[in-house]
């Protein structure tokens, strides 16, 4: 194959300019000599990070200033945890409640990169479905950690772990995501979500996570991950005639 596409965990995960490799994954990929290999990080640091700083505001008209986001998790989203940061959005990191059960929120960039740079070597080689919801577990939801979700007007991030514990009233919310079906978008309409806002648009009854759409862009152009560059993957995604896909859900409360 032309390029292979991670999905459901990362390669790696970062703290500052320490990279740490997820056994796991390791383990996956074990034997794999030629075939370029990608989890989507490119693509969140990239894409997401032009998303929510430029194409939002710019074709959606949403700003996200003074906006309170819960972001689940921030650790393989700094791109979009910075985009918001940068909007002048107050920002929930939710990594210890969302992926180990602790009911500590991560307010403070310097807090969060502090905790990543203690946690990560250590969290790295825990095995990966003690940390996120795979197989039958993915379909299952049980409420929980209201008070997070209530706080927030935006509630960002990967869309099994929302999920999850999603609760079920959402009204007014935003949420921004990708991997939906046309099944969940109508699971949030019932939750009473106002907007949801995806990566990219549906193909064929789904919006694809980053790591299928990274390895599309690998594969089409037949260069290695490493020599296509942040902004090269957004202007060939757009040639591509991708963008955001932005749906009402709900009428907006009067």
């Amino acid at each position: 194959m032309d390029a292979f596409g991670l999905g459901g965990i990362a390669l790696t995960l970062s703290a500052g300019r320490r990279r740490y490799r997820v056994r796991d994954a390791a383990r996956m990929i074990r034997g794999v000599a030629r075939t370029p290999v990608v989890d989507g990080g490119a693509l969140k640091a990239s894409w997401e990070r032009w998303m929510i700083a430029d194409y939002l505001p710019r074709r959606g008209g949403i700003a996200f200033r003074r906006a309170k986001v819960l972001l689940v998790p921030a650790v393989d989203r700094v791109g979009m945890t910075d985009a918001f940061l940068d909007a002048g959005a107050e920002v929930m990191a939710a990594d210890l409640i969302f992926g180990l059960g602790l009911p500590l929120p991560i307010r403070s960039p310097v807090v969060g990169r502090a905790l990543a740079a203690v946690l990560l070597p250590i969290v790295s080689k825990v095995p990966y479905a003690a940390l996120y919801p795979t197989g039958a577990r993915q379909e299952e939801i049980t409420p929980r950690h209201e008070k997070y979700y209530a706080w927030a007007d935006v509630i960002a991030g990967d869309f099994h772990y929302i999920r999850r514990y999603l609760p079920l009233d959402l009204q007014g919310k935003t949420l921004i995501t990708q991997t939906i079906t046309a099944e969940d978008v109508e699971l949030l309409r019932r939750r009473r979500v106002r907007r949801l806002i995806v990566d990219f648009p549906s193909m064929g009854g789904r919006s694809f996570a980053t790591n299928v759409l990274q390895a599309a862009v690998v594969a089409a152009t037949g260069r290695r991950p490493e020599e296509i560059t942040p902004p090269q993957y957004v202007e060939l995604l757009l040639a591509a005639g991708m963008e955001p896909r932005i749906e009402e859900l709900t009428p907006a409360d009067r």
